[in-house]
């Protein structure tokens, strides 16, 4: 059996671990059983946002018109942008694995792992063991338990983002965050987009109104079915027909399309780890269970990113990577500190936020306020004829202090940065973002709008 200082199992920002613990002297294995890179480069936000830049560039020549632009016929070739993506993230992961293939520390495995001790591992033929081991093996797509689904030819996330062929008529299963940035990229390229959603708005954990404000607006382009279920999927003569329940009356309805994409949730990988032999605990859903320091319940087994279930971000997970390199490396015992932990979802229309929503203020009884701006009350809102978006900044009443901010509208997924900024700086006040001099008439004053508006 070989032996190491320490073992990563999956290569995503565990790799962040795996290079600093190697630049320490300490010898290091990283164990990888498919492309290097993880979740984000291979199939996740690298990727999708490579498409999806061809989605926002199809929406902006569909309004051309607004602004006195007479355009042609636009032509997709879907083959040309899937494959211009796949292209960029499978180079990317090559380059990382043929540089590890010629170093002698960290030391690349391929293949899959399996406990087979406490702290030992088995990858194909190979038995490794290590006093230290981070395990960092994200998710995979959930596949819900709907009679028919998986004798359909569904497609997930994964397959979607390599897909050649534009489909005519798409149903989506499913109301997250990667259902309504693929809807959105479909749909924008010109397949007929149904979503079937069991909750009664889409991004249902974003802040109420930002969610009600989105499932409009998506719904304008696009079939939204909300309070819906899916219950039975059957395929015949290459059409999918999905038998969709009503939530609260229980009425049914079939919905037909070419392709089915399942976006209704991720699971961890954690099952194939046999983690039954180590004292590593998992929660009902199969994630790991961690303390504030990222530490399992093995001494010397920590973990990081989605297989944890926290936040199922990449930024979060390179977050996380720096803890571990401080608790599991260095021993310093920091506790991982998330607050102002950011998201954006890259649909149309886009959305970010960060921190508390209105609804979890009022949950913990909080005596806040609301400082508010709609995108036209600006004059660069003015300029893009945005009617929809908005800002929204939830401020502590006694110390001003911001509790939270959410964005809706174009370039959502930047502005937010002032709001994390703002809360990061010194006592995190809304005077962060009140006393700046701002530009004008760049549309960050729509931010700075909502903190003047602050009731």
């Amino acid at each position: 059996m070989r032996k190491f200082d320490l073992i990563v199992i999956g290569t995503g920002s565990g790799l962040d671990v795996a290079n600093a613990a190697a630049s320490s002297d300490m010898s290091v294995c990283i164990v990888e059983k498919g492309p290097l890179g993880g979740t984000c480069l291979n199939r996740g936000c690298i990727p999708s946002k490579i498409l999806i830049h061809s989605a926002d560039l199809a929406m902006a020549i569909r309004r051309a018109a607004d602004f006195g632009l007479q355009v042609g016929e636009m032509k997709v070739d879907l083959d040309y942008i899937t494959s211009r993506a796949s292209r960029i993230v499978d180079e990317d992961s090559r380059n990382i694995e043929h540089a590890f293939q010629h170093t002698d520390n960290p030391v690349l495995i391929k293949g899959e792992a399996s406990f087979i001790d406490k702290k030992a591992l088995r990858v194909g033929r190979q038995e490794i063991s290590a006093d230290k081991i981070l395990i960092a093996t994200g998710t995979r797509p959930q596949v819900p338990d709907v009679a028919g689904l998986k004798e359909s030819g569904y497609i997930t996330s994964t397959e979607a983002l390599r897909l050649r062929t534009l489909p005519r008529e798409l149903i989506v299963l499913g109301g997250g965050y990667i259902a309504a940035e693929l809807g959105h990229f479909f749909g924008a390229l010109g397949s007929k987009v149904t979503i079937i959603h069991r909750h009664p708005v889409l991004l249902r954990r974003e802040d109420g109104e930002i969610a009600a404000k989105f499932t409009e607006v998506f719904g304008r382009s696009h079939t939204v079915m909300v309070n819906s279920a899916p219950v039975a999927v059957k395929r015949m003569d290459g059409r999918v027909t999905v038998t969709v329940e009503e939530v609260v009356t229980k009425a049914r309805k079939e919905v037909a399309g070419d392709v089915l994409l399942v976006a209704t949730g991720l699971v961890p990988n954690t099952d194939m780890l046999n983690l039954g032999v180590t004292d590593v605990k998992t929660d009902a859903r199969g994630f790991i269970k961690v303390n504030e320091l990222l530490e399992t319940d093995a001494k010397g087994i920590s973990a990081l990113g989605d297989v944890i279930g926290r936040y199922f971000y990449k930024h979060n997970a390179n977050h996380e990577a720096q803890y571990v390199y401080w608790n599991l490396i260095l021993g310093r015992k920091v506790p991982v500190d998330y607050s102002a932990m950011p998201h954006a979802v890259f649909s149309y229309p886009q959305v970010a936020g960060v921190g508390l929503t209105e609804e979890e203020c009022r949950a913990q009884g909080l005596h806040y306020a609301v400082g508010r701006n709609d995108y036209a009350n600006s004059a660069m809102g003015l300029a893009l004829q945005e009617q929809d978006g908005f800002v929204k900044l939830l401020v502590d009443h006694s110390s001003g202090k911001l509790l939270g901010g959410h964005i809706i509208g174009p370039e959502a997924s930047i502005l937010i940065h002032e709001v994390i900024v703002a809360m990061k700086s010194g006592n995190g006040s809304i005077s962060n973002i009140v006393r700046p001099i701002y530009i004008h008439p760049a549309l960050s004053e729509v931010v700075s709008r909502a903190a003047s508006n602050v009731e």
